[in-house]
Formats: structure tokens, C-alpha cells, sequence
């Protein structure tokens, strides 16, 4: 069976949102996108809901935002859970509609590497209530931001983790839990 990640980028006081807009850029060593890049590698898809979808668009369809991780972040396989979204033209996507759950339980069951989520959204969120995230990979950076969408503080967010590992770049501290099931 797969295991699904999610990948989350969070300033010290738990924002998560627009993590371009934190400025988190400036804090990425190369060491650190090395490391990211190896878990996109070692991932064979990526599961998004529609807004996180069309950041990433925005971000990586045409143009050189992170040179490093643009080529696989637009080759990999995407599956983009909307009943919105009409057209997604941005490196291989499939749309799927319907209930979520089942859809990404027959995702994990299929052979193959992990699924990964980059970014913490709706999306994130339910597969986290129903049990489905095997990992979070948290990367906390140096910023206080006094206000915006907070990771995982929302009624119905509650999950034992285990600390699997740390890893120190120079500025940002990356965290792995493994979620307790």
C-alpha cells in the first residue's frame, strides 16, 4: 500500500498560508532544496485540491520559480480532487470528482511510491480526519506573522504523531512526524 505525505511550509506561530507571500524563499539553502527535491523524486504523484492546484500553476507553469524542483514538480502525475475545476492544463493532471475519500483509498491501495500533498489545504485536512496521511513533513521557518490560516489548529484536527526525524538547514528546521494510526 502507498503512503500519502504532506508537505507543509509554516512560519513559527503556524501560518500556513501563502508561503511565497512569507517570504520563505530567502531562507532555502541549497541544502535544503536538495532535500526536497530527493521526496519529489522518491514520489511517484501528487494529490491536490483546486486552489493549491492553481498556485502551484501559477508558480511553476512557464516559469523558473525554483529551477531545481520545476522540471519534476511539472512531470510528475497530478490528481486535483475539484467539482469546480473545469480545465488544468499545468504538467499532467487529472481531475477527479466525487467523494474524496474513497477516490484517494483506491489511490493508496494501487502499487507504487508515496502520494505527496504539497501544502496544507482542505484537501490536507480530510485526509487527515479519515485517517488516510501516513506522514507530515513540516518545514518551520524563521517568521512570526501574527495572522493567517494556521496548520491543523481547526475542530476535528486531532492526530497522535511520532517524531521520525529532524533535519537542520541553515535557517529552517524541517520536521517528519509519522501519524499514529
Amino acid at each position: 500500500m502507498r503512503k500519502i505525505i504532506e508537505y507543509v511550509l509554516t512560519s513559527a506561530d503556524g501560518v500556513t498560508s501563502d508561503p511565497v507571500g512569507m517570504g520563505v524563499g530567502k531562507h532555502q539553502d541549497d541544502a535544503y532544496l536538495r532535500d526536497g527535491l530527493g521526496l519529489l523524486e522518491a514520489c511517484d504523484a501528487l494529490l491536490f485540491g483546486r486552489h493549491i492546484y492553481e498556485d502551484f500553476a501559477a508558480l511553476y507553469g512557464g516559469s523558473t520559480h525554483k529551477p531545481m524542483w520545476s522540471e519534476r514538480l511539472t512531470e510528475m502525475p497530478k490528481y486535483v480532487f475539484s467539482s469546480t475545476l473545469d480545465n488544468a492544463d499545468w504538467g499532467n493532471p487529472t481531475i477527479v470528482r466525487g467523494d474524496v475519500i474513497p477516490e484517494v483509498t483506491r489511490l493508496k491501495e494501487q502499487d507504487g511510491g508515496p502520494l505527496l500533498i504539497l501544502g496544507h489545504g482542505r484537501l490536507g485536512e480530510t485526509l487527515l480526519r479519515e485517517g488516510l496521511v501516513d506522514a507530515i513533513d513540516l518545514t518551520m521557518y524563521p517568521l512570526l506573522m501574527g495572522s493567517g490560516d494556521q496548520f491543523y489548529f481547526r475542530a476535528g484536527q486531532v492526530a497522535n504523531l511520532r517524531l521520525a526525524a529532524v533535519k537542520t538547514f541553515s535557517k529552517v528546521v524541517k520536521l517528519t512526524y509519522e501519524v499514529e494510526k
